[in-house]
């Protein structure tokens, strides 16, 4: 597969995150592209991931099917094929949007990051250390770093285009999109239960996750963007979990580990740019988000495709 970092598609490209290039199909509808780009630290690295863009599009997509019952999504295709079909400026493109393209159904995204927290780590544990709070509300003493929660947590946060989001109170969430903050703290608990019954089965456990939302034209609140992936997921291993300190991750572990060390050895100051990735690094990472795909949904990611 070649490894992609930025996409040219003859649509009209109306965002560009740190891993998605977002196109505008019509008034209804957009093309969500997952390249290869990946980012620690919230740095962009220079170099790409072989694969992770069609690991996150081709996992949401087995998330979106086992949710549908759970929630209305806006996803309308993930299939290279039927996408072309019904999106002719495609024609031609198969081999940019094989495995990473969603078609979708467009909505008025809600500013906010719908986090469910079922063992504290990452921002949660480094404020409760500090302040025994999250997003300035008590929680109960005593707990480690990696423990699980005694009751799941809904944990808002606002959505940043750069830099980090910050956790905030449910009280902040409802004063910014109104009485919408009440149904997305349901939906949010629903899903992130269904995800993490079915990772249990197969020796994951999913200890927080970030979901978004969006409202269609005609008023209907759908789950969009990705959904349960390595990306927007702290996924553990069940086998390995040793609550008391941070937990081995299923995604960017290898290049993380490699950014801490030049950190530490001060060849890098945590700003971009950042520093060139050795090739074991990035093939190490790859092999890391295949594995993620193939332990959730059971079977290995398809790769005839993209070859």
């Amino acid at each position: 597969m070649t490894v992609m970092t930025t996409s040219t598609l003859p649509l009209r490209r109306v965002g560009r995150g740190k891993v998605r290039d977002i196109y505008e199909v019509d008034s209804e509808r957009l093309l969500l592209l997952a390249t290869d780009r990946v980012s620690a630290f919230d740095v962009v690295m220079g170099e790409a991931i072989p694969y992770k863009g069609a690991v996150l599009t081709q996992i949401s997509a087995w998330w979106f099917k086992l949710l549908a019952d759970v929630v209305p999504h806006h996803l309308i295709s993930a299939d290279a094929a039927e996408i072309e079909r019904m999106v002719p400026e495609l024609a031609g493109h198969r081999s940019s949007i094989a495995g990473r393209a969603m078609l979708c159904r467009r909505t008025e995204v809600f500013p906010v990051e719908c986090v469910v927290r079922g063992y504290i780590s990452g921002s949660a544990w480094k404020e409760y250390s500090r302040a025994g709070t999250l997003a300035g509300e008590p929680l109960a003493k005593g707990l480690k770093e990696s423990d699980q929660l005694a009751e799941v947590l809904f944990s808002p946060a606002t959505k940043a285009e750069t830099g980090h989001d910050a956790n905030i109170t449910i009280a902040r969430m409802r004063a910014l999109i109104g009485d919408a903050a009440v149904e997305l703290e349901q939906r949010s608990r629903m899903i992130y239960e269904r995800g993490r019954d079915i990772a249990k089965e197969r020796g994951i456990i999913i200890a927080d996750t970030k979901f978004e939302f969006g409202r269609t034209r005609a008023g209907e609140v759908l789950l969009i963007d990705e959904v349960l992936t390595p990306d927007s997921s702290r996924f553990w291993l069940a086998s390995g979990y040793r609550p008391g300190g941070a937990q081995p991750s299923f995604d960017k572990q290898p290049l993380r580990d490699y950014l801490e060390g030049e950190r530490k050895a001060g060849r890098w100051n945590g700003d971009a740019p950042a520093p060139p990735l050795p090739a074991s690094v990035v093939q190490e990472t790859s092999t890391r988000y295949l594995d993620a795909f193939k332990r959730i949904t059971g079977t290995p990611l398809d790769l005839t495709e993209l070859s």
